[in-house]
C-alpha cells in the first residue's frame, strides 16, 4: 500500500476516537489524510514498518510518508493545522514543552474510556468515511 496522503491510526475502539475520525473527515477539504484503526491488519503493518510496537502504542499516530511520523498531542495538533483558517493557529501550541503536551494528552487518553465509552471492535464507517479508510472493511465483523 503507497500513498501520498497523511495516515492518521487511531483507536478504532474509542467513542471519543471515532468522533475525533468524523470530524477529521469533515474537515478535511483538501483531502490530505487516510485512515485507519490501530487494531486492523494495516495500522499494525504501518506500526511495525515504523518500528513502533503496535501491541504498547494506545496513542494517536500521525504519519507523514517520507518525512516522519507523529504520535500522541504533536500528532493532534499537526492534524488540526491542516484544516486552515484558525486551526493553522495551533502551530502556537507546539512551542509549549512536549512533556507538557503529552502529560494533558496522557489524561485525557488514560481517562477516554471511562469518560467517553468503548465499542467492543472497530468502528465501521458509513459510505463517506469509507473513502478515507485505508484497507478492507468486513462488515460481518465490524473491522476495519
Amino acid at each position: 500500500m503507497e500513498t501520498q496522503k497523511k495516515i492518521i491510526l487511531f483507536d478504532g475502539v474509542c467513542n471519543l476516537c471515532s468522533g475525533a475520525v468524523r470530524f477529521v473527515v469533515k474537515h478535511d477539504r483538501n483531502d490530505v489524510f487516510r485512515i485507519a484503526p490501530l487494531q486492523s491488519v494495516i495500522g499494525r503493518k504501518l506500526m511495525v514498518d515504523r518500528k513502533i510496537d503496535p501491541d504498547q502504542t494506545t496513542s494517536v499516530v500521525l504519519i507523514d510518508p517520507g518525512k516522519a511520523y507523529y504520535t500522541k498531542s504533536t500528532a493532534v495538533l499537526k492534524i488540526g493545522r491542516e484544516f486552515g483558517g484558525i486551526w493553522k493557529s495551533l502551530w502556537l501550541l507546539e512551542r509549549l514543552p512536549v512533556g507538557l503536551r503529552d502529560w494533558i494528552y496522557n489524561l485525557l487518553a488514560k481517562n477516554r474510556y471511562r469518560w467517553f465509552g468503548k465499542k467492543e471492535e472497530c468502528m465501521v464507517p458509513g459510505p463517506k468515511l469509507k473513502t478515507k479508510f485505508l484497507g478492507e472493511v468486513n462488515l460481518d465483523k465490524g473491522r476495519v
